[in-house]
């Protein structure tokens, strides 16, 4: 797979050309967003949503015919991509191409949208913040494989519940805050990798978003057109208030 050639492709937009190549190490994300682009599918939709110094956001389908003002962003292709996560090799250095999704409420895999995607502009980060993030990830740890542990045990805890039973709700809180802290105690502490430290404090990105969306690929020319379409005016929804429309096509 180290061999294989990386396809890249074109984003033509109102504000200049976008040069991206997609990632072999997530083939279900390439193949997918090479057909689509083969097929049109991105012709004419719009940027719909952009946050400056996180990132600019399209390829909802409802986008290429939406009234000014329309709120936008339900779009979708009908389908869900599996999660593809490669990390840390992949991750959300500025320029990353990343899927978009639903939320965990209603999509705990963390599948992707079969179509929307985005591009990472962040922001840069000391190397202080850097090791705050990481100690809060660590300090959160108990806590998060705690929620997990809580959704496994559903069905348990809704009839004792049901039945009124705060003992057996009470001993089996302590059951699983006992069972995450041996579960954590097993795990190696969350740290960066170098190369994540050296992208993160020099080009920017959003690492709070990382092993969270599936990266598939990245910005190779035109960072600076990602940049402009981030300053643009937006509305209350993150929407630019001139349209900027795309056009996406396979080239090699």
């Amino acid at each position: 797979m180290e061999n294989q050639k990386e396809t890249m492709l074109l984003i033509q937009t109102d504000l200049g050309d976008i040069k991206i190549k997609l990632y072999n190490e997530t083939p279900q994300h390439r193949d997918n967003f090479i057909k689509l682009a083969k097929e049109g599918f991105y012709d004419g939709t719009l940027f719909h949503r952009v946050i400056k110094d996180f990132m600019i956001q399209g390829g909802d389908p409802d986008s290429r015919k939406a009234a000014k003002g329309q709120m936008l962003g339900s779009g979708d292709a009908g389908y869900t991509v599996p999660a593809e996560f490669v990390y840390p090799q992949l991750f959300h250095k500025k320029g990353a191409l990343s899927a978009a999704r639903q939320g965990d409420e209603v999509n705990p895999k963390k599948a992707s949208s079969g179509c929307q995607f985005y591009i990472v502009t962040g922001k840069k980060y000391s190397e202080g913040q850097i090791l705050n993030m990481e100690h809060q990830m660590n300090h959160g740890k108990v806590e998060q494989i705690f929620s997990n542990l809580v959704s496994k045990n559903t069905a348990k805890i809704k009839k004792l519940r049901m039945d009124r039973d705060k003992e057996g709700l009470y001993e089996l809180q302590e059951e699983l805050i006992a069972e995450a802290k041996t579960i954590a105690d097993t795990m190696p502490d969350f740290k960066f990798t170098p190369e994540q430290v050296k992208a993160y404090t020099t080009v920017g990105g959003t690492p709070h978003l990382d092993n969270q969306y599936t990266v598939f690929g990245e910005v190779v020319e035109g960072m600076e057109v990602v940049d402009s379409i981030q300053k643009v005016k937006t509305n209350r929804s993150d929407r630019p208030e001139e349209d900027i429309r795309m056009k996406v096509t396979v080239l090699d």
